[in-house]
């Protein structure tokens, strides 16, 4: 009688259970307070440092003025097709003068061939400058789908141009290093009659969302970038809805990390990670602490995302700075999402693959100071701004960016264990008096250290003053 009992509950448990919406059982309801209780993935926190990858129809005129011209800088070459619907002067000069009047952006697409686009070279440089991960442009503001998307109507890499499912290739190739793979996706569209306040709920319903989980369905992408949030607010971009469903039901429900361009209220606000730019923080307040809440900084090697045939070799970022920048970043508990842009024909032009190489030659030796770590709460006091620190359990990293000729000092320290050079067998002298310790290195042959750019001291077993 009592099995019958049990049995006859079960049945009609599962009868209420397959009756109500499912959203009655997800864990994360379609809302920022039940979204933003999500733990950020642990895998993106210790990655650090990652690729990113701006590509499409704009890689073939590649231009954007890359110094202010009569008072106009308009730096981002990705940007070339807004800019002539806005009638930039800048860029209608150009285009008028290389192309003619009657040439419109949609006539570049037969030129984006990627041709030479070889997706195994790209993730064997992309995992030996040591990036974790990698984020393509699947779809930027100008609507151009680097997969065979329905909702492209047509207007995607596998119908025209290469027509190759560029975004696929990737992914199986950055999936075969190890690396995990991710998304930079575009909520608007230039000049698309549906993204507009009278049709938006359309364009959301019928292109936006599907869009996205045909991208996230198909790939099974663990980072998903979006961008172009600033028209709408998160609600009117149903926003919410589409991270409730990629929380509870995809199938990188998991794994997959977003960032903060939800909405045009929602930067440095909700989102697993928020996201500055060139330095550049897209609300009032800012990041803050920069340690409460995971966060990235992404920028190009040079002064644009898209490749921009214009730039010079001053308009890059020399390895010594990238290296740096890493440094600075990852000390203040952010990520670093470095970006290149190749070229139309699918080649990573040279200056950006010596950049990286040298950023992975840095990354080999000292790595451990970067991959896993966190921000030092006690480095503020530490040692002013010359020299910046990470933690990784008991173990503290002091990386300098300037060769300490006569030793340096840290501050803030009640025990310390064994200090070493990361990469080198170089005695290094060691004196905690009080709370300050007190660093230097035996006579040392300064070329032959492992590394140039910048250097790593580990300091093991430590414990704060506090």
């Amino acid at each position: 009688m009592k099995t019958r009992q049990k049995n006859g509950l079960a049945v009609i448990a599962a009868l209420i259970f397959m009756n109500c919406p499912s959203s009655s059982f997800a864990q994360y309801q379609p809302n920022w307070d039940s979204l933003d209780k999500r733990e950020t993935p642990q895998w993106w926190k210790d990655a650090k440092f990652g690729i990113f990858i701006h590509w499409g129809v704009y890689s073939v005129p590649a231009y954007a003025p890359v110094h202010e011209v009569e008072g106009v800088y308009e730096k981002y070459a990705e940007h070339y097709a807004n800019r002539l619907l806005s009638k930039n002067k800048l860029f209608m000069a150009h285009h008028e003068k290389y192309y003619g009047p009657d040439f419109k952006y949609e006539d570049f697409v037969p030129m984006f061939k990627a041709e030479y686009f070889n997706p195994d070279q790209w993730t064997d440089l992309f995992e030996r400058a040591g990036a974790k991960y990698v984020v393509l442009t699947s779809k930027h503001h100008d609507g151009f789908a680097l997969w065979p998307s329905k909702e492209s109507n047509g207007y995607n890499s596998a119908a025209l141009g290469p027509k190759r499912d560029l975004a696929g290739e990737l992914t199986a190739a950055v999936r075969k290093k190890g690396l995990h793979m991710g998304f930079y996706y575009s909520l608007l569209e230039w000049d698309r009659p549906l993204y507009s306040a009278a049709t938006l709920e359309q364009w959301v319903d019928t292109h936006m969302i599907p869009q996205m989980k045909d991208l996230v369905n198909r790939y099974k992408p663990e980072i998903i970038f979006s961008d172009g949030e600033w028209d709408y607010p998160s609600k009117d971009l149903k926003s919410e809805s589409f991270l409730a469903w990629l929380y509870n039901e995809s199938p990188v429900k998991e794994t997959v990390v977003v960032n903060d361009r939800w909405g045009k209220e929602t930067r440095s606000k909700h989102g697993d990670y928020y996201t500055t730019e060139y330095d550049l923080v897209h609300d009032e307040k800012g990041i803050g602490d920069k340690r409460s809440h995971p966060w990235e900084e992404s920028r190009g090697i040079g002064t644009s995302y898209g490749y921009n045939q214009f730039e010079t070799a001053e308009d890059y970022f020399s390895s010594k700075q990238l290296i740096d920048l890493l440094i600075d970043k990852v000390s203040n508990g952010g990520n670093l999402l470095l970006n290149v842009g190749p070229q139309a024909n699918g080649l990573i032009p040279v200056v950006m693959q010596e950049r990286l190489l040298d950023m992975g030659k840095w990354l080999k030796v000292n790595g451990e100071a970067i991959y896993g770590t966190q921000a030092w709460a006690g480095a503020s006091a530490a040692a002013g701004n010359e020299i910046a620190f990470t933690q990784k359990g008991d173990t503290l990293f002091a990386l300098l960016k300037k060769w300490p000729a006569n030793g340096f000092y840290i501050d803030g320290l009640k025990k310390v264990g064994r200090v070493s050079l990361l990469g080198s067998k170089v005695k290094v002298k060691q004196n905690l008096k009080g709370t300050r310790l007190h660093v230097e290195l035996a006579a040392a042959d300064f070329a032959r250290l492992p590394s140039q750019e910048a250097w790593v001291f580990q300091i093991e077993a430590f414990q704060d003053a506090k």
